[in-house]
C-alpha cells in the first residue's frame, strides 16, 4: 500500500505581503469634528483647529494641531506660499485619499510654529457631530 503525502509550504517563503488591519479611531460622540468627505472617517476635533487661513492645492485649507485616522508619506522639500518647508503628504487611513500635508520642518524662523502641524484641504473634509447651523465657527 502506497501513501501520498502532500507537502504544504509556509506562505512566508513566497514573500506574500501581510495585510494589516486598520483600526479606525472615533472622536467622542457629540463633539464637533471634521471627517473625510469620501468615507466619513473622523479626521480632527474642532478643538484642534488652529487656523482657517491656509491655501491648499485645491483651495482653502485648515491647519490642525492633531489629527486621527491619517497616514503620513515621506517628507520632501517644497516651496510653498510662505517659503521653503519640508512636508509630508497625509492621507486618510481608511480610504487612502490624499488630504493635505504635515509640516515636518520650516526653514524660516517665522514659520517654525507650523512644524508638526497638519493641513487638511476643505475639498476633502466635512463637518460632523454636534454642529449647530447657527454657530459653525
Amino acid at each position: 500500500m502506497h501513501f501520498r503525502m502532500k507537502v504544504l509550504e509556509n506562505s512566508s517563503k513566497h514573500n506574500t505581503p501581510k495585510k494589516q488591519k486598520t483600526f479606525q479611531h472615533y472622536l467622542p460622540a457629540g463633539d464637533r469634528c471634521y471627517s473625510c468627505i469620501h468615507c466619513r472617517a473622523n479626521l480632527a476635533a474642532h478643538a484642534e483647529l488652529i487656523s482657517k487661513s491656509f491655501q491648499g492645492s485645491q483651495g482653502k485649507a485648515y491647519l490642525f494641531n492633531a489629527v486621527v485616522n491619517v497616514g503620513c508619506g515621506p517628507a520632501e522639500e517644497r516651496v510653498l506660499l510662505t517659503g521653503l518647508h519640508a512636508v509630508a503628504d497625509i492621507y486618510c487611513e481608511i480610504c487612502k485619499t490624499t488630504l493635505g500635508w504635515k509640516y515636518e520642518h520650516a526653514f524660516e524662523s517665522s514659520q517654525k510654529y507650523k512644524e508638526g502641524k497638519f493641513i487638511i484641504e476643505l475639498a476633502h473634509m466635512v463637518k460632523d457631530n454636534g454642529w449647530d447651523e447657527q454657530n459653525d465657527s
